[in-house]
């Protein structure tokens, strides 16, 4: 038998440690990570012209550059060129290297503190130059990476500093002290906006997915209610082709068995689809839908609708062009809840307005426009999910037709819907008398 040999807590926790400093600051440590482009979408930098937000994109660089500069300029006083070099340049160039190579320039900079104690003079392991060029460092990096980065870094930099200062005898006068207070107080302050900047994308991110998700559940919605009201419309053809195909063998005297077979098998096939339809219905109902009791309604019933919105508090007036005829009843009943979804929007979103209604019957199929003009009161919060412009939009694209919803110049709002409907072979004689005509 072999025994599993656990690690204890504080084992592991060491290792995550040791995993997480290699990861951080010893991994692809110089590797070249260029700063990009500031974001100019703030509050502040949004107000300025496009000529301004273009040059605004390069303030951090800026920042940083002028930080080396007058890290440069504090240790050009160091008499001598090896002192210039190590307390001027090489700290400039250190705080300059974090716009491309941060983790590497950090390094770079813990490796000059001993060399500024021994060629610089400095009285400790911080001078003037390189006290100021290591703490923009840490500010820089800490930015640019995660607030665990900015921890271990503290870290090794108090822990360095002491370290010289006890085998190069300046305990006495400990600056490392300094550093540790001054840099926390600035990896605490980048940390926190950081984590701040964090949290606000997350929450960004959640809304984002949040809407799509609302979005697609409220196109489900209405493809469900509308997959319930057709049901209606192709049960009551496909109850009425059952009926018919049983009833026509008794229309014809002596009709021959093949006929009356024929007629058998399209009732038995209408059948089958309405228990498969109804099955299909059961999938998308819902557990508190109650089918309705009277039958789904028409064109021919618009002026009741009108009369309900108009009693309401919204006056509505009803234009028809063309020559009225039968269309399909799933155009019928899809023309009928835009134009009940349309006045319902105008009543929710502009009280006090007055609307109108356009039906127009063309050749190739119905046009439909509800335009409400401006409100003339504020309208109330509506509880709604914004479900009245995807429902529409869903029974025109059905419908394979086209629709557009905008607002008006004189502040109102307008949706047209154009349907198209194919002509009845039946039709067919009638149109073409007309045209001769």
């Amino acid at each position: 038998m072999t025994e599993t040999k656990t690690r204890s807590p504080e084992l592991r926790v060491a290792a995550g440690a040791i995993g997480g400093l290699r990861q951080d600051l010893i991994h692809d440590a110089f590797a070249y990570r260029p700063l990009g482009p500031m974001r100019t979408d703030g509050v502040l930098t949004r107000r300025l012209s496009e000529r301004l937000r273009a040059r605004a994109e390069w303030t951090p660089h800026a920042v940083v550059l002028a930080a080396a500069l007058f890290a440069f300029m504090m240790g050009f006083s160091i008499t001598g060129n090896a002192g210039v070099l190590v307390s001027g340049l090489l700290p400039a160039v250190c705080v300059a290297m974090t716009l491309v190579r941060p983790v590497g320039a950090f390094w770079m900079s813990m490796a000059l503190i001993p060399l500024s104690m021994i060629v610089g003079g400095d009285d400790g392991p911080w001078g003037p130059s390189t006290f100021f060029a290591h703490l923009m460092v840490l500010s820089v990096v800490a930015a640019r990476t995660r607030p665990r980065t900015a921890a271990w870094m503290w870290g090794l930099t108090v822990l360095f500093g002491t370290l010289l200062e006890n085998v190069g005898g300046w305990a006495s006068a400990p600056s490392t002290a300094a550093m540790a207070v001054v840099s926390a107080f600035a990896l605490l302050l980048v940390s926190v906006v950081q984590i701040r900047r964090e949290a606000e994308r997350e929450v960004t991110v959640q809304r984002t997915v949040t809407a799509v998700e609302r979005d697609r559940r409220t196109l489900l919605e209405e493809r469900t209610t509308i997959a319930r009201e057709l049901h209606d419309v192709v049960a009551h053809h496909m109850s009425v082709v059952a009926i018919q195909a049983e009833a026509a063998p008794y229309r014809v005297e002596n009709p021959p068995p093949e006929l009356e077979q024929a007629f058998l098998t399209i009732r038995e096939n209408a059948v089958a689809a309405l228990t498969e339809l109804r099955r299909v219905l059961g999938v998308v109902r819902a557990e508190d839908y109650e089918a309705p009791d009277a039958p789904q309604p028409t064109l021919a019933e618009l002026d009741g609708l009108l009369a309900n919105v108009g009693e309401a508090g919204l006056p509505t007036e009803k234009t028809v062009t063309g020559a009225v005829r039968e269309l399909p009843q799933g155009v019928e009943l899809s023309a009928y809840r835009i134009i009940q979804e349309a006045l319902s929007n105008s009543l929710r979103h502009a009280p006090g307005a007055t609307a109108k209604v356009e039906i127009g019957y063309v050749l190739g199929g119905l046009g439909l426009r509800v335009v409400n003009g401006p409100p003339t009161a504020p309208a109330k919060p509506s509880p709604g999910a914004g479900h009245g412009i995807t429902g529409m939009r869903e029974r025109v694209a059905m419908l394979n037709g086209e629709m557009t919803a905008e607002t008006t110049a004189e502040g109102g709002y307008e949706v047209t819907a154009f349907i198209p409907v194919q002509s009845a072979p039946s039709d067919a004689p009638a149109e073409a008398a007309g045209e001769q005509t």
